[in-house]
C-alpha cells in the first residue's frame, strides 16, 4: 500500500496529552450505547407496543454488530489508519442516534442499532490500538490494565443519566444525548487528535487471514476471550432483566433502576481495581479463587430467597458477583491485548469481536431460557454462566499443565 499518496494528519506532539484523554474518554462508548437506555426498556416496550423480548433485542443486535465489526475492523485500521475511520464513525453514530430518537418503528431502530454497533466497533478498536501505537513496556501494561476500569464508567454513569432523562424527557432523550456526545467528541478529535499508525500493513487477505489463524490457534488467547465473554455476559444479563424485575416485579421507578445499574457498574470498577492491584500475583490461582467465590455467592443468593427477596438483597448479591466479573475481565483483557503487540489492531478487534459475539448470543439465550421475572430467575442466570466459567477454568488449567510438560 502506498501511503505517500494519502493526506495523513499525524497527531501533534503537543496534543498527545489531550488526545490520550480523548482516547480514554471514548473507551466507554460501547457501555454508554447500551446502558443509558436500560431504565427505559419497559417504557419503550409499552410506548411502541412491542414485547419485552423485542425491545431487549435492541441490546443483542447492537452487541452482535459491535462484535462482528471488531472481528474485521482491526485489519482495516492496521492498513488504512486509525484517525479518519474513527472520526467518520463518530459522525455516523451521531446521525443514527438522532434517527432512533425520532422514530417508534422497532425495525428501523434495529437497523440503526446495527449501525451503532459497526461504528462503535471502529471507534473503540481504533482507540485501543492508539495506546499500543504510542506506548510500550510497563507504561503500555499500565494503560491496558486501566481499560476495563475506564470502560466501567459507562455502566456507572450511563444508567444514572438515562434514568433521569427517561423520567423528565422520555426515552427518546437518551438517544439525543448519545448523538450530542458523539458530535462533541468528533469536534474535539478533529481539533486535537490525529493519526498514530506509523507502519501501514498491506491489505492482503491471505496475509491477514494467516494472522487471524495464528491468534485463534493460540489456545491461551482463545480461552482468555471465552472468559471475557462469560464475565461480561453476567453484566449484560442483568442489564436485560434488571429493569423489568425492578419496575414490574418490585414496582419501583426507572430512576431506581438507574441507581441500581449505577451501583452495579461501580462493582465492575471495583473488580477492575482489584485486578490491577493483584496483577503481579499468580495468574491462574487468583482467577480460580475468584470463580469459586462467585459460585459460593450465587448459591447463597439462591438460598436467601427462601427468607428475603427485595431490592437490597438483589443488589447485594449482584454487586458481589459483578465484582468477580470485573476482576476476571480486567485480568484477561490485559492478557489478550498485550499478546500480539505487532498486530495490535487485529488482536484488539479479535478480542473485542469474539467477546461481544459470545455475549450477544449467550445473554439472549439465557434471557430467553430464564425470562426477566424475579430475583430467583436472575440467580439461575448467574449460576449458568458461573458454572460454564469454572469449566473453562478447568480447561485452562489443563492447557497450562500441557504447556509446562512441553
Amino acid at each position: 500500500m502506498n501511503t505517500g499518496t494519502l493526506d495523513i494528519k499525524y497527531i501533534k506532539e503537543g496534543h498527545q496529552g489531550i488526545a490520550t484523554i480523548l482516547a480514554f474518554a471514548l473507551i466507554p462508548l460501547s457501555g454508554f450505547a447500551t446502558d443509558i437506555y436500560i431504565p427505559s426498556l419497559p417504557t419503550m416496550a409499552g410506548e411502541m407496543q412491542v414485547s419485552n423480548v423485542q425491545v431487549q433485542l435492541t441490546l443483542s443486535i447492537f452487541l452482535i454488530s459491535y462484535g462482528v465489526a471488531q472481528l474485521f475492523i482491526g485489519s482495516v485500521l492496521d492498513s488504512f489508519g486509525r484517525y479518519k475511520i474513527g472520526l467518520y464513525s463518530l459522525l455516523i453514530f451521531a446521525a443514527a442516534s438522532i434517527i432512533i430518537a425520532n422514530t417508534h418503528n422497532i425495525y428501523l431502530i434495529y437497523l440503526m442499532r446495527i449501525i451503532h454497533g459497526l461504528t462503535v466497533g471502529a471507534i473503540v478498536v481504533a482507540k485501543r490500538a492508539y495506546f499500543v501505537d504510542l506506548f510500550e513496556g510497563d507504561q503500555l501494561k499500565h494503560y491496558l490494565s486501566l481499560f476495563s476500569i475506564i470502560w466501567s464508567t459507562g455502566p456507572i454513569v450511563a444508567p444514572f443519566i438515562g434514568g433521569y432523562l427517561q423520567t423528565v424527557f422520555g426515552w427518546e432523550s437518551n438517544f439525543y444525548f448519545l448523538g450530542g456526545f458523539a458530535l462533541v467528541f468528533a469536534l474535539l478529535e478533529f481539533m486535537f487528535s490525529g493519526e498514530t499508525l506509523k507502519h501501514f500493513t498491506d491489505f492482503q487477505l491471505k496475509k491477514i487471514a494467516n494472522i487471524y489463524a495464528t491468534m485463534i490457534k493460540t489456545t491461551s488467547f482463545t480461552l482468555g476471550i471465552v472468559m471475557l465473554g462469560l464475565a461480561y455476559c453476567m453484566v449484560m444479563v442483568y442489564n436485560m432483566t434488571g429493569p423489568f424485575i425492578i419496575e414490574h416485579h418490585l414496582h419501583l421507578s426507572p430512576v431506581i433502576a438507574g441507581y441500581s445499574s449505577l451501583v452495579l457498574g461501580f462493582a465492575w470498577m471495583v473488580g477492575g481495581f482489584i485486578g490491577k492491584a493483584t496483577i503481579n500475583r499468580p495468574f491462574f490461582r487468583r482467577l480460580a479463587i475468584n470463580s469459586v467465590l462467585q459460585l459460593v455467592f450465587v448459591i447463597l443468593m439462591m438460598l436467601s430467597l427462601n427468607f428475603i427477596s427485595n431490592l437490597y438483597s438483589l443488589i447485594f448479591f449482584a454487586f458481589i458477583i459483578h465484582i468477580g466479573a470485573g476482576f476476571t475481565f480486567n485480568n484477561y483483557f490485559t492478557f489478550c491485548l498485550s499478546k500480539f503487540p505487532k498486530n495490535a489492531g487485529i488482536a484488539g478487534g479479535l478480542t473485542g469481536g469474539i467477546t461481544y459475539v459470545i455475549v450477544s448470543f449467550l445473554s439472549y439465550a439465557v434471557v430467553s431460557l430464564v425470562p426477566a421475572k424475579d430475583e430467583r430467575n436472575l440467580s439461575y442466570s448467574y449460576l449458568i454462566m458461573i458454572v460454564i466459567s469454572l469449566i473453562v477454568m478447568f480447561m485452562i488449567l489443563r492447557v497450562r499443565k500441557r504447556e509446562e510438560l512441553n
